[in-house]
């Protein structure tokens, strides 16, 4: 990637929840690591009073941030804290894959994490695997949920199972509002009625509710 003098260029990621708070503490703490590491700030990006729990079209700093990866205009993303990214491994790992995809490494403060090492590279990776065992989770549950409905219609004379279109779906909505994507928005994403993600959402709530009972 082109680096401008030979040193990395750096994009600031700023965010925080609530307009009564101010990105300035966390400005203050990456530019004195950027300049620490001999690396040189040429962006920064902000979401000033947006949650991390909303997605990337609702926090345009982000999106901003992440289309000037993709095209090559920085080297390194510097964000605080890993939770200025994202409330969930999911958001997490979507955001390290489209970097990763950029070249674009990531550098932490609070956690300490620089991808442009070894051991952060390493840790890179294993977010990777944690986050694929998180969707093999997801999966499984919808299976184990289908094959007791399987079970439970063959002993009633109901008919059972569903199309195979059907468990992609169901699977890919619990995955969607495990990230934390609202309703509405999953609905529309996977073109399916509110109502259906709605039950879903309350299937999933129940089956917490009784892991944690027994």
């Amino acid at each position: 990637m082109s680096q401008r003098n030979g040193l990395k260029r750096v994009g600031l990621y700023l965010r925080v929840s609530t307009d009564e708070q101010t990105v300035e503490n966390q400005r203050q703490a990456l530019t004195a690591a950027v300049e620490a590491r001999g690396w040189v700030v040429v962006a920064e990006f902000a979401d000033e009073g947006i949650s991390g729990a909303k997605g990337r079209d609702k926090r345009p700093g982000l999106d901003r941030l992440l289309t000037a990866a993709t095209r090559r205009e920085i080297d390194v993303v510097a964000a605080w804290s890993v939770d200025r990214l994202g409330r969930s491994l999911q958001d997490l790992v979507g955001v390290l894959g489209e970097l990763k995809a950029a070249g674009v490494d990531l550098y932490l403060d609070r956690q300490a994490v620089d991808t442009t090492t070894p051991t952060g590279r390493a840790l890179f990776q294993m977010c990777g695997v944690f986050a694929e065992f998180e969707r093999s989770i997801i999966v499984e549950r919808v299976h184990a949920g289908v094959r007791r409905a399987r079970l439970h219609g063959t002993k009633s004379g109901k008919p059972i199972g569903r199309p195979p279109l059907a468990l992609e779906r169901d699977a890919a909505i619990r995955a969607s509002l495990t990230a934390g994507v609202g309703i509405v928005k999953t609905a529309r994403l996977h073109k399916t009625g509110v109502s259906v993600v709605s039950r879903i959402r309350s299937e999933m709530a129940a089956g917490r509710a009784g892991s944690t009972t027994s």
